[in-house]
């Protein structure tokens, strides 16, 4: 088995759109979440917040033809990939159009604006908002493709639109392209545009925060008095890259994948399953090759809503057996949906190479009802470890575990 490490990261988050930037952020404790003026316009909409992309900007060479098939999802995942290459030192190398490397990206969806445009034809009963990209920035492989395309890739191609883990199951399907020969470089992650549709999905499962009037006070996961999920978007990029690969040419490497797992429930299509979280938990250890008492953090799921937080916290208290340290970045930048994934494991990254762990924010009193784990809350917590696990749980009973091992 070959080992695969990161090299490359890009981001665009309610954090920022550096990877500083979002690090250096989550040491302010202040969530991203802000009042959506546009939710004001639906009716029985519970909730009107949501979580914003910060200083993200266009290069000047994403011009009218390179964007034409481009919705907001895509855009974000391709200008994060430029910029995960660029960080990698690899733009510009033969190996990224040789065939060697491949592309593994997901979003629960396409653009949601382009697939607005086909909902007018069938009401309308006319052909008037599509054109030749508008298929292309709808399908829900559209930024995966887009990648490939911009990037001129011309390996495997893995959409992972598998909702909430879309972009954790970008990174796990890499690190098995690489791991087992198939690639020496992966493109990896997943992406999401904002849209109140989104925002309705959720609402009508009674899974949003309905704290309209105090933004700064949620999500807030694990706590007594959570209400539910804030909808965010986002994007994070990994280059994933043969160890040895990496090592010959002298590249900088954060860290090492160092295992994946997934499955499903099979039980409910919306309600978790901790017996399931747990084996997912229990299967990337496995294939990480450690024991349970190697993790020293669990990046959570963490979204704030009552059966998520509470399924998934019993499930780490079964595989771990001890009170881990644990937090979510979610109560940070809401809920990114497909970009979460990724998001998630390049502040776990930055967290593990730092020494230091963010805190759950508005966590103040946690539900006696979930596990007996570390929470850390309050302010951060500075400490060493080797390895962090980090979660993410999908609707269709998707379950994603990663380990992430600091290169010493």
């Amino acid at each position: 088995m070959r080992r695969v490490v990161v090299t490359g990261m890009g981001i665009a988050s309610p954090l920022g759109s550096s990877v500083c930037d979002a690090f250096e952020r989550l040491k302010k404790y202040e969530n991203c979440i802000v009042h959506w003026e546009k939710l004001d316009e639906y009716e029985r909409l519970n909730t009107s917040l949501g979580a914003f992309v910060q200083g993200f900007e266009v290069p000047e060479h994403f011009n009218r033809k390179v964007r034409r098939t481009m919705g907001n999802v895509a855009l974000m995942a391709t200008v994060t990939a430029e910029e995960a290459i660029k960080d990698a030192g690899l733009l510009g190398d033969s190996i990224i159009t040789n065939g060697r490397t491949g592309v593994s990206y997901g979003s629960s969806s396409g653009s949601l604006e382009a697939i607005m445009d086909f909902y007018a034809m069938c009401i309308d009963k006319e052909v008037k908002l599509l054109n030749s990209g508008s298929y292309i920035k709808m399908m829900p492989q559209t930024a995966a493709v887009n990648i490939s395309l911009y990037l001129k890739t011309h390996g495997r191609l893995i959409p992972s639109s598998t909702a909430c883990t879309s972009g954790s199951m970008g990174i796990g399907y890499a690190y098995e392209a690489i791991r087992d020969g198939y690639q020496d470089v992966m493109i990896a992650g997943g992406a999401e545009e904002i849209h109140p549709t989104q925002v309705g999905i959720f609402d009508t499962l009674y899974a949003t925060s309905s704290k309209n009037e105090t933004p700064g006070l949620t999500p807030s996961p694990f706590d007594k008095n959570r209400d539910g999920l804030v909808i965010g978007e986002g994007a994070g990029t990994l280059v994933l890259e043969e160890y040895e690969h990496a090592k010959a040419r002298g590249a900088e490497i954060y860290a090492e994948i160092a295992g994946f797992a997934t499955n499903t429930d099979g039980t409910h299509i919306t309600n978790p399953n901790k017996d399931m979280m747990a084996e997912v938990m229990r299967q990337s250890l496995i294939d990480a090759g450690i024991s349970a008492d190697a993790i020293g953090y669990v990046n959570a799921h963490g979204t704030g809503t009552l059966n998520g937080d509470i399924a998934e916290s019993l499930a780490a208290e079964e595989v771990f057996k001890r009170e881990v340290p644990i937090s979510s970045i979610k109560s940070y930048t809401g809920h990114t949906l497909g970009a979460c994934g990724a998001i998630e494991a390049i502040m776990s990254i930055e967290m593990l190479n730092n020494n230091w762990y963010a805190p759950t924010l508005n966590l103040n009193e946690v539900d006696e009802n979930c596990g007996k784990l570390d929470y850390i809350k309050g302010e951060g917590r500075n400490f060493e470890c080797k390895y962090v696990m980090t979660n993410n749980f999908a609707f269709g009973g998707i379950n994603t575990s990663i380990v992430i091992k600091k290169m010493l």
